[in-house]
């Protein structure tokens, strides 16, 4: 099954010989990559509603895969006991279901080794109750697909830490890998922000000017991030012509 290159960057932050959840699987697609490549032991396709549910079945059925995938109807993980799976896929969905999914599965944290999660939005909410509640990411990518731009994080449990409000929109890791799509989105976000700033100083409502405030306190934090960037390829630089000089 060939698989869109967001789904394709989600399953490739599985480890191999997984037991998987995938909530919120529509179609099944994830699970039934990943089972195709031999890549997990079992998996479980969840959706809350039944009708996805049974176009996965069917999926399933259609590439001979019932004896390693199953599908579950469930409230997003409130159906999983601990020990069932040891890795959960959350994609595609929004950031407020994300921590609430991940809210109600409490009871499965510390069973589970990875979560796999990739919000369509309010990604800094979700990056901030993660650090609020011991969880540490370990892996962060972002690619393009179709002019949109989406993250991948591969989270496990660790100890509480606090980011900085630019690491929370934009990802400690990515700033610090100097990642190329991440500083695609900023130089296009930066843009995005300074044409609408251009604008609001026409306006004098009361509104405008909170506004104005908020986009440009989103602007320096952009630029910080930027800055991060710039500053660690320097660095990068700095250290390999060190190491060339030296050999």
């Amino acid at each position: 099954m060939r698989l869109s290159k967001r789904l394709e960057t989600v399953a490739s932050f599985v480890p191999e010989g997984s037991r998987i959840a995938d909530v919120g699987t529509d179609h099944g697609f994830v699970p039934i990559s990943l089972a195709q490549k031999n890549r997990i032991r079992h998996g479980i396709a969840i959706d809350v509603r039944q009708g996805p549910l049974l176009r996965a079945q069917d999926h399933i059925r259609s590439y001979g895969l019932e004896t390693i995938l199953e599908t579950r109807l469930s409230d997003g993980v409130k159906q999983l006991k601990p020990g069932e799976v040891d890795t959960v896929i959350m994609a595609g969905i929004g950031g407020q279901l994300t921590i609430h999914i991940l809210e109600d599965g409490k009871p499965l944290w510390n069973a589970v080794d990875h979560w796999i999660l990739s919000p369509q939005s309010d990604v800094e909410k979700v990056r901030n109750y993660l650090a609020a509640h011991s969880f540490a990411i370990e892996k962060e990518e972002m690619v393009k697909e179709e002019g949109k731009y989406y993250l991948v994080m591969d989270v496990v449990r660790g100890s509480m830490v606090s980011l900085q409000p630019w690491e929370s929109f934009y990802g400690p890791l990515l700033i610090r890998n100097n990642h190329p799509v991440l500083k695609e989105f900023l130089e296009q976000e930066k843009n995005s922000l300074e044409q609408i700033l251009k604008n609001l100083l026409e306006e004098t409502s009361e509104k405008a000017r909170k506004r104005t405030d908020q986009l440009k306190q989103k602007l320096t934090w952009i630029q910080t991030a930027q800055a991060a960037i710039e500053f660690g390829e320097q660095d990068k630089n700095e250290r390999r012509k060190a190491e060339i000089e030296g050999e």
